[in-house]
């Protein structure tokens, strides 16, 4: 307390007491000093920013200031806040003296538009050492319909962001500053990345688990956050049901946990790049003082949240630095272990007589128990003196002269705690970072060492020891354990008594027989169990041991309780994809033998060659190597009434059911319309349009090209009076001609895919047939290989048939042809027309 001697004891000197007094008054200025150092640093910037923008002198600047701060009811740091957040790229117009510059540029809210005049403010205020009483309130305004009774609270916000270190200071002082007057409960941060999504930057009244689970949101809809930044206006959720129903709420675990959020963008030129949310547990709507209050607050965060982009002449170079060290302090918060950030103090002579630590990791301890950034803003001689003059020292300088890396020797260190000398054993690395070092170290006592490692294997295999003494009937847990349980510690360890109130009812008996063996027999156990936690049942294990004293009487029950919910939830999981994956392959091999027995009940493969018009044709049928699906490949050699012979080869994209049924209805409906005498170009026309208002879905009441079948199909009628060929096709590859010992590819008419467009027009082609001939018709599967041009296909096919004719093998040419295709993907069915030399 300021003022106060520290306590002396009754037989001290007297010149002990005089000293207490004197060190504690010290103690008290400095403190004084540094809040008024803070605060002329925020006036000195913001002066800096008018005297850039308006060309005017500091005085003209620093007047500028307290009359907009006075025309708009701020405090001068409000005012200064305010204009560090706000400033712009572009250089304003000059201000007369003493007239504010745009008084519009800084107004926020409709308060802001329709304030009363405000209370002069003291006349002649400007002078640096006014400074001190920044968060009084000689600023103030008089009465506004509730703006006077706000003026405090922002007075305070505004003091306290000029010692704010990081987002989490920031969102700690909006949640002790606002909490009473706002209701709020807690404040998360978030930071626009350029990628678009959320980075939590800050948080307060938010545990660490729930930090962890929402640390990072991706660029979603329905994110509350993301719109009041993208939209550049406040999100006010009021009403839970419906809000669940629209937003993704942040922190919604458990549901009812926060009632009403606020999500506020952080102003800046241009689109925000931040929010801030409030959570309450309070239920109903945000009333207009309220969010005025939410949004000037807000307001003055937007400095502190984020420096704005400037031109290199007009950021000094203590904004830069204050930037660059909340950087490193975001990196080292993603470091583990012990590290800290050193800023060099030197004298007018250039010397270092100190060093300043700006940033600390949050495993950084030292001897006296200081953590993370309890360390943060302490010099190094004031807080460790010991270390003044030794090796460590002297490994800084050297680092900061010469950039090389520093890594000392396990030195032994003495510092004395409330009255106890204490020694430690440390090896301290350091390296340089501009006009920086990154310092950290490895504590080498044996007690800490086994304690961190116990801590990090407990952590890391979330697991904790417990011991029950039954003698004396006390309970000791290991911090892990109530992480286990989900318990607070303040409620202390559960004795065996109490496990099975937690646990859920069908496991009662197992893990009670489990424990009756253990304290009657003093059995080891390994015992599974579930227990009902906040977020739902867990499942957990227990593996216990007994000692026993000479009578064989269990003493003492020591073992360790771990969570292995996730572990379950894995085994769960892969039990489940497998019964899926069972009951998958039944209906695939199921639906295979249907389509299978289908297949060959539609579509029966010759085991010899046919005689139609004077033609013998071999077909060919092999499904594919691999796969559990039926393909859509078909054929179709038929006579006509007119004595003449028609030639289909088809393939329905897809397999299965599916492809085997349009298979059958492309197969007979084109023999019925060609049995008809219908032309083949109309026959195909007709069976496009079959297949386009042929809808997968009976629910469908419009045909949608998109999501019906489709099929590619070619098409030959032969006329054996004169030996003429007309051939059609659609979407398929051309009928391979051999002939007098060379192979050609037939030039295609036009013809579309069927089922895939309403437009689609086909063509039709001829072909004078002559002794020795051989037309081939086939499906993809005869040529096509994964990875490979179509055209390395056909003429692999042109080549192999010319040789096999050639040969004269008296097979047949078409099963010859697919049985040289191994290891195919893909059905094959091969159809060959031949003229034979002699009728």
């Amino acid at each position: 307390m300021k003022g106060d001697a520290a306590p002396v004891g009754e037989g001290a000197a007297p010149e002990v007491p005089a000293l207490a007094r004197v060190v504690a008054r010290l103690r008290s200025e400095v403190a004084d000093l540094e809040g008024v150092a803070a605060t002329t640093a925020v006036v000195e910037r913001a002066k800096g920013v008018l005297m850039a923008q308006a060309g005017v002198s500091a005085d003209m600047a620093y007047e500028t200031l307290l009359a907009r701060a006075d025309e708009r009811r701020h405090t001068l740091m409000e005012e200064c806040w305010i204009t560090l957040g706000r400033v712009r790229s572009r250089q304003a117009a000059p201000a007369a003296p003493g007239v504010p510059t745009s008084p519009g540029d800084f107004t926020t809210g409709p308060d802001a538009r329709s304030a009363p005049p405000a209370t002069p403010v003291v006349a002649g205020a400007r002078s640096e050492a006014d400074l001190s009483a920044f968060s009084g309130n000689q600023y103030l305004v008089g009465p506004d319909g509730g703006g006077a009774a706000r003026r405090p609270l922002l007075a305070r916000l505004a003091g306290g962001l000029a010692v704010a270190h990081s987002g989490d200071d920031i969102a700690e002082l909006l949640r002790s500053v606002l909490g009473a007057a706002a209701g709020v409960d807690a404040v998360m941060i978030y930071s626009l990345t350029q990628a678009g999504s959320l980075e939590l930057t800050g948080r307060a009244g938010v545990d660490a688990a729930l930090a962890e689970q929402w640390h990072h949101i991706p660029p979603l809809s329905g994110v509350a956050a993301h719109e009041a930044i993208a939209a550049r206006r406040a999100v006010w959720l009021e009403e839970p049901d419906l809000d669940g129903r629209r937003y993704l709420l942040i922190g919604g675990d458990p549901p009812g946990r926060w009632l009403t959020r606020a999500w506020l963008p952080v102003p800046d030129d241009g689109v925000p790049k931040a929010a801030v949310g409030f959570l309450r547990q309070r239920a109903g709507p945000f009333p207009a003082p309220t969010r005025a209050l939410l949004r000037r607050a807000v307001q003055l965060c937007a400095g502190p949240l984020g420096w704005p982009a400037l031109p290199r002449s007009t950021v000094s170079d203590e904004v830069e630095a204050v930037a660059g060290v909340t950087s490193i302090q975001h990196v080292l918060d993603a470091i583990a272990g012990p590290a800290v950030l050193l800023t060099p103090l030197r004298s007018e002579s250039g010397e270092v007589e100190d060093y300043r630590i700006d940033a600390a990791t949050p495993e950084s301890v030292d001897m006296a128990g200081r953590r993370g950034k309890e360390l943060v803003g302490r010099l190094v001689l004031e807080t460790y003196p010991a270390i003044a003059g030794t090796a460590v020292w002297d490994g800084y300088l050297e680092t900061l002269t010469t950039g090389t890396t520093y890594e000392g020797e396990p030195f032994t260190y003495q510092e004395v705690v409330t009255g106890v000398a204490r020694e430690s054993v440390y090896s301290v690395r350091a390296s340089r970072l501009d006009d920086h070092l990154i310092v950290s170290w490895i504590r080498h006592d044996p007690g800490e060492r086994e304690t961190r490692r116990l801590s990090d294997m407990q952590r890391l295999g979330n697991l904790g020891w417990a011991s029950w003494n039954l003698v004396t009937d006390t309970v000791t847990w290991s911090e892990q354990v109530y992480a286990v349980f989900d318990r607070d510690p303040t409620d202390g360890p559960m004795a065996l008594e109490e496990l099975p109130g937690h646990l859920v009812t069908e496991d009662l008996p197992a893990l009670a027989s489990a424990v009756e063996r253990l304290l009657r027999d003093g059995q080891a156990i390994d015992q599974a169990f579930r227990i009902d936690g906040a977020n739902g049942v867990r499942h957990l294990r227990i593996v216990a041991e007994a000692n026993r004293d000479v009578d064989g009487t269990p003493t003492e029950v020591h073992g360790f309780f771990q969570d292995v919910s996730a572990q379950r939830g894995v085994e769960l999981a892969l039990l489940e994809s497998e019964r899926a994956v069972l009951v998958q392959r039944g209906m695939l091999q199921a639906e295979r033998a249907l389509a299978a027995r289908l297949q060959d009940t539609l579509l029966p493969i010759p085991e010899q060659s046919l005689e139609l018009a004077g033609l013998r044709i071999d077909v060919a049928y092999v499904p594919a190597d691999s796969g559990v699906n039926v393909g859509g490949d078909w054929y179709s050699a038929i006579g006509l009434p007119d004595e003449s012979a028609l030639f289909v080869v088809g393939d329905v994209a897809g397999h299965g059911l599916a492809a085997v049924g349009t298979m059958a209805q492309l197969r007979f409906t084109t023999k019925g319309m060609t049995v008809t005498g219908s032309p083949l170009p109309d026959v195909l026309r007709r069976l496009n349009t079959l297949l386009l208002h042929t809808a997968p879905d009976l629910l469908h009441t419009a045909p949608d090209p998109s999501e019906g079948a489709t099929a590619t199909m070619v098409m030959a009628r032969y006329q054996p009076w004169d030996s003429r060929l007309t051939w059609v096709r659609a979407g398929h590859l051309p009928p391979l001609l051999i002939r007098g010992g060379r192979a050609e590819f037939l030039q295609q008419p036009q013809g579309a895919l069927l089922g895939a467009t309403f437009d689609a027009a086909y063509g039709q082609a001829a072909l004078d047939l002559i002794p020795g001939d051989h037309l081939l018709l086939y499906t993809d599967g005869l040529v096509e290989e994964p990875g490979e041009d179509i055209d390395v296909g056909l003429d692999r096919l042109a080549a192999t048939a010319v040789r096999l004719v050639r040969d004269g093998s008296g097979e047949s040419l078409a099963r010859t042809l697919a049985a040289l295709r191994t290891g195919h993907r893909d059905d094959i069915c091969v159809l060959d027309v031949h003229a034979p030399d002699t009728p």
